[in-house]
């Protein structure tokens, strides 16, 4: 029954629907990027390289020849048997221009040496290949230590074209009222998060719960606030000649 509770919880985290108002701490982020990548994911076709991909929450989404899911070497991401293929954290272990696409989703705040990263990106990706890259904004720190950097939508557009890219597409995700209350909840989940399952559940219900809901309904009323929001999804082309 607690593991059943605890794997139900865990869905709802990242592929939030109607039942991820009252059970996803995070639901105004993940339902928000979730949308964002629907809409971009028929664009990826061929062979694509996941980096970072942890459980591949988006696995479902795309609809390519080939998914291929690429991990930091580590036991708890080899344990995890979701990547197919793990790194040291440099060079990636694929010769250059194999992948029609790469999805790099929440991984770019972790990676210290960005030039290096997206140029492993850009050498592992065919001409004219598609990035489908999320990245967050105002967020708190998360993953500790490994949490190195936020970039505004401006940093961002430059930082990929410093490394070969043209940005096709660029969107803000909850630039509304909605990243106060997702705020608000993170915080609730910082300092009320337990150990034990049908706590937590009752946590999510009780405690987040009216500010999921309470942003879902203020936000279609309320102004919108584009310099503010959670995080950003941008769809970049590598260029054919970089």
């Amino acid at each position: 029954m607690m593991r059943a509770i605890k794997q139900y919880v865990l869905k709802q985290q990242y592929a939030p629907g109607i039942m991820g108002l009252w059970l996803n701490p995070f639901y105004h982020s993940r339902n928000g990027l979730r949308r964002a990548i629907g809409q971009l994911a028929s664009q990826m076709k061929g062979r694509l390289l996941d980096v970072g991909c942890g459980r591949k929450p988006y696995h479902d989404m795309f609809s390519v020849d080939e998914y291929v899911g690429l991990e930091i070497d580590t036991p708890e991401n080899r344990a995890s048997k979701q990547a197919e293929f793990f790194y040291d954290g440099n060079s990636f272990p694929f010769d250059s221009q194999g992948f029609d696409g790469v999805v790099c989703n929440q991984v770019l705040e972790h990676v210290f040496t960005a030039d290096q990263f997206l140029g492993e990106i850009n050498r592992v990706l065919k001409p004219n290949g598609l990035l489908l890259l999320t990245v967050p904004f105002v967020w708190d720190e998360h993953e500790q230590p490994w949490d190195y950097a936020r970039y505004s939508s401006f940093g961002l557009k430059s930082l990929l074209e410093k490394n070969g890219f043209e940005i096709v597409e660029q969107q803000k995700i909850n630039a509304d009222v909605r990243v106060l209350f997702q705020l608000t909840n993170a915080y609730l989940f910082k300092v009320l998060w337990t150990r034990w399952a049908v706590a937590n559940l009752l946590i999510c219900i009780i405690a987040m719960a009216p500010f999921n809901i309470l942003g879902a309904l203020l936000y279609k009323v309320l102004p919108a606030n584009p310099d503010l929001y959670l995080d950003q999804v941008v769809l970049a082309r590598k260029i054919a000649n970089g």
